[in-house]
This record gives C-alpha cells, sequence and structure tokens, in this order.
C-alpha cells in the first residue's frame, strides 16, 4: 500500500521535481536575468540622450534668425554660427535672441537626462555628461550645416546652468563685468570658461562632472585659438566696432 501511495504521489496529478526544474529553466529563459534588463535600459536610455541632445544642439539658431532678416551669417562676419557673430552682423535684439536660443539647447539638454535618469541616480553623471558633451558638439560640429557650427560658448553656458545654476550665475556676471573693460567677447568666453571649471573643483561638485567641464573648458580654448592670438596682436575685434 505504501509502494502504490508513493507511486501514485510521484506519477499522479501532482507536480514532480524534474518538472518544477523544466518550469524554472522555461521562465528564465522567457525573461531574461534583471541585471541585462537593467543593462539594456541604460544602454537605450543613453543612446536616446545622445541622439536627441546632439539634434537639438545641431539646431542653428543664429543662421536661422539671420534669415529672416535677409542674411546668411555664415558668409559675413566671422562666418561663425553663434551669437557673437549674429550680433554683430544683425543687432542687438537678434544677438541676444541667439545667445538665449543657443543657451537653451545645452539647458534642455540637461533637463532631457535628468528626466530619463529618474529612479537611477548612480547612472546620473553619465546621463549629464552625455547630454551635454553631445549639445556642445551638435553646436560645433552641426549637422544641418554640413559639421561647420560655432564655438560652443552659449550651449556651454546652458550646460552649466543646468548643471549648477549657482556656477553659472557667477560666470555670468564675471563675462558681463569683461566684456564692460575689455569689450571682448573672446576674453569673457575663455576666461568664463576657465573660471566655471575652477569653481566647479572648489565647491567640491561631483569630480565627474568637474573633468567634464574641464574638458569642454579646453575645447572652447581651442576654438578661440585665433582670437586669442588677434587678442595678443591687438586685432581682435571689440563690441560695437564693424568691419
Amino acid at each position: 500500500m505504501v509502494s502504490e501511495r508513493s507511486e501514485s504521489n510521484h506519477s499522479g496529478g501532482g507536480i514532480r521535481t524534474h518538472d518544477l526544474k523544466v518550469m524554472s529553466l522555461a521562465s528564465y529563459q522567457a525573461a531574461p536575468p534583471r541585471d541585462n534588463i537593467c543593462y539594456y535600459t541604460i544602454v537605450m536610455k543613453i543612446t536616446l540622450i545622445l541622439v536627441v541632445s546632439y539634434l537639438l544642439g545641431s539646431i542653428p539658431f543664429g543662421y536661422i534668425i539671420g534669415k529672416f532678416y535677409g542674411k546668411d551669417i555664415t558668409k559675413e562676419g566671422s562666418g561663425n554660427i553663434g551669437a557673437t557673430n549674429a550680433f554683430r552682423l544683425l543687432g542687438t535684439g537678434p544677438g541676444i535672441l541667439a545667445f538665449i536660443l543657443d543657451l537653451l539647447k545645452g539647458t534642455v539638454a540637461i533637463l532631457i537626462a535628468y528626466k530619463l535618469s529618474y529612479g537611477q541616480v548612480s547612472n546620473l553623471s553619465l546621463y549629464l555628461i552625455a547630454a551635454g558633451a553631445c549639445a556642445i558638439l551638435g553646436h560645433s560640429f552641426s549637422i544641418f550645416m554640413k559639421f561647420r557650427g560655432g564655438k560652443g560658448v552659449a550651449v556651454g553656458l546652458g550646460v552649466l546652468l543646468g548643471l549648477a545654476p549657482g556656477v553659472f550665475i557667477i560666470c555670468a556676471l564675471w563675462a558681463v563685468l569683461v566684456i564692460a573693460i575689455t569689450r571682448y567677447v573672446s576674453a569673457a568666453s575663455i576666461t568664463g570658461a576657465t573660471l566655471a571649471t575652477f569653481l566647479m573643483f572648489l565647491f567640491g561638485k561631483p569630480q565627474t562632472l568637474s573633468f567634464f567641464l574641464l574638458a569642454v573648458n579646453i575645447l572652447i580654448i581651442i576654438k578661440h585659438k585665433d582670437n586669442i592670438t588677434r587678442i595678443i596682436n591687438g586685432t581682435e575685434r571689440k563690441i560695437g566696432e564693424h568691419e
């Protein structure tokens, strides 16, 4: 009798140990491990941030505004699509508008990264750096302008506004002071970027973000190498000067 019950338990309607193992294996194969899901999610989010931030940064607002005024700013002045050239060629109003829109490209890219990083604090710095870098690269090497563009200062300021508003305010005030004294926009751009990097380290901001801004600072200096030469030679154009 015992043997029959045992056989009944093993071969009857109950679930056997072998069946449990098969079902467990099938469940594992049907649902990827949680670590893999997290990895794929991170990759997808970073890819989205890279693409959206680059395309956002690539929008040539200075060029578009110039077209409304019947001018191609890539063929006049410095040929740059940034706010400084727009200011010189189109006037104060259009120049300020171009500056604000370029700045917002950087800030919006950072806000998108914050939004997509919700619930993944450990990857926040990675998302922010991806967004900021691609917005600046998009402006400097715009896909809509055959990979030509601006120097990335206004967009970099927008990125700084998203990352560290307090540092942004200090650097903005510094830039206004430098321009008021020297009337060199390039001098304000170079020294402002350097000051931003210094303050990020001084205020103990996350090192990954601080080193990212250091890289941006170096890029801005490289993009201004001709301006630096002209300042040294005394041939750099000042605010209000015309060709």
